[in-house]
């Protein structure tokens, strides 16, 4: 392994990208609830979903902010590391960025302020329309993110003019056939990343004995969601393997760590090698099984690694292991929701004692996931950029070593800094818990970044 710019670009990108998509797919499912908690007040006049809503809106602001630094940090490395890519693809990829900017970061940015400062300056029903509106933005945003995404993916609706990619059909370009199950994974993936984060901090406080209505209700909110949520993850997940089979076997074949071609098994555990060409198989399935899960017929014979020249072939260890953590959480989450529902229904939920621990360790399951299956995605997409059409060793820029590397520890070193005292200060609001107090003030602030956002955003708290 040569540490030069090429491997050094792909590492910070990696780095910033792993980072980034943690907090939209936060901000996507917290928007949400939000939204449904203030609709509820509206409705009920209930004092325990508005001290919900204040709670919940100072992380939300928090979360925000950090997702938003940290992408425009990505997105200035396309021009920094990887310009090629940038000057071919541009036509392309550049209007969808542009159109996610002019849908979604204006609607935001537009109804943010209100969201968070307006509550006792205008209206309830503008203000449901502004946190809706927020709410709304950011589904918008991801589905321009994996239009673009997904298109690298699964190509379609262009053609190639000079060595650069020209969209000749936008309808085709914007709907490849990744996209549709793809977004709606991403989205469910998003919605169950708050709801475990929701009901980890209803845990803590019943572990630290401090449960009030608000995380009573919280913990009740967040299993309904569990419980519904992840068996349809499963479903679509597997609808989304079904069309990357289709379209990028090579990329199925690397997650199931299969390498010779025929009928297949389902390997549970194993560890890929790429030099040897094998996987050694610790835990498998009849042979057979894996053959009917990915094409719905047992006989059917699939592709391993081996069909690909090795120049073509993904790498197989991360995408294998990645795709297992997974599919593993993403089990753990089904469990941690039927078991919650059983609790519920049974009325033993506040009693519980081993309950909210479960809560506690399952809270992070939901950005592990989601980071995990980006990197089975992306790393299973190799060795292209553009699947098919544009290797990524042909989009980088020609910058010399010595500066990525540079770039890269500054990257570390700010991201280490900045969003740790983030991620302490989110910590802090979590442990405290939500406030059962029914007064309301409303507050004006100029944040000047994340932090000063948040803890401006945390005077609307009583």
């Amino acid at each position: 392994m040569v540490f030069d710019h090429f491997l050094l670009s792909r590492l910070q990108f990696a780095f910033t990208v792993a980072f980034h998509i943690i907090f939209p797919a936060f901000t996507i499912g917290l928007g949400s609830y939000l939204a449904v908690l203030e609709g509820l007040w509206l409705t009920t006049r209930r004092t325990v979903f508005k001290n919900l809503y204040f709670f919940w809106i100072k992380i939300f602001a928090l979360a925000f902010g950090m997702g938003v630094v940290s992408g425009v940090v990505m997105s200035y490395q396309f021009g920094t590391n990887w310009s090629v890519f940038a000057v071919k693809t541009g036509s392309v990829l550049g209007p969808l960025l542009g159109y996610e900017v002019l849908t979604a970061f204006f609607l935001e940015a537009s109804f943010l302020g209100v969201m968070l400062f307006g509550w006792n300056r205008v209206g309830p029903a503008l203000h449901f329309t502004a946190t809706f509106a927020v709410a709304f933005g950011t589904l918008i945003s991801a589905s321009w993110i994996l239009a673009a995404n997904s298109w690298m993916q699964t190509p379609a609706g262009f053609a190639i003019e000079n060595g650069r990619f020209i969209a000749v059909d936008w309808i085709k370009v914007i709907f490849t056939p990744s996209f549709p199950t793809r977004l709606a994974h991403m989205v469910t993936a998003a919605y169950l990343t708050t709801a475990l984060t929701v009901l980890g901090a209803a845990g803590l406080q019943q572990v630290r004995n401090k449960a009030t209505p608000e995380t009573k209700v919280m913990m009740r909110m967040a299993i309904g969601l569990i419980a519904l949520l992840a068996p349809l993850q499963l479903v679509i997940g597997h609808e989304s393997g079904k069309v990357a089979h289709e379209y990028q076997p090579a990329k199925v074949a690397a997650m199931e760590g299969w390498w010779e071609s025929g009928r297949q098994p389902t390997i549970l555990l194993g560890w890929p090698d790429d030099r040897s060409e094998s996987t050694k198989v610790l835990l498998q399935t009849p042979v057979g099984f894996g053959s009917w899960v990915v094409a719905g017929d047992a006989s059917t014979p699939l592709k391993g690694l081996k069909a690909w020249p090795k120049a073509d072939r993904p790498p197989s260890l991360i995408p294998f292991w990645a795709f297992r953590i997974m599919v593993g959480l993403g089990l753990a989450m089904i469990g941690v929701g039927f078991y919650g529902a059983f609790l519920w229904v049974r009325r033993k939920l506040d009693a519980a004692r081993v309950y909210p621990w479960l809560t506690l360790a399952t809270a992070p399951a939901g950005f592990l996931a989601v980071v995990c299956g980006w990197m089975a995605t992306e790393v299973g997409r190799q060795p292209f950029v553009v699947y098919g059409w544009l290797r990524t060793r042909d989009a980088i820029s020609p910058v010399a070593d010595g500066a990525v590397a540079t770039s890269l520890v500054g990257v570390l070193v700010v991201y280490s800094l900045v969003f740790s005292a983030g991620a302490l200060y989110i910590g802090r609001l979590l442990f405290a818990g939500p406030s059962s107090s029914e007064q309301a003030r409303d507050a004006v602030a100029a944040p000047g970044n994340a932090l000063q956002l948040a803890a401006a955003a945390e005077e609307i708290a009583p």
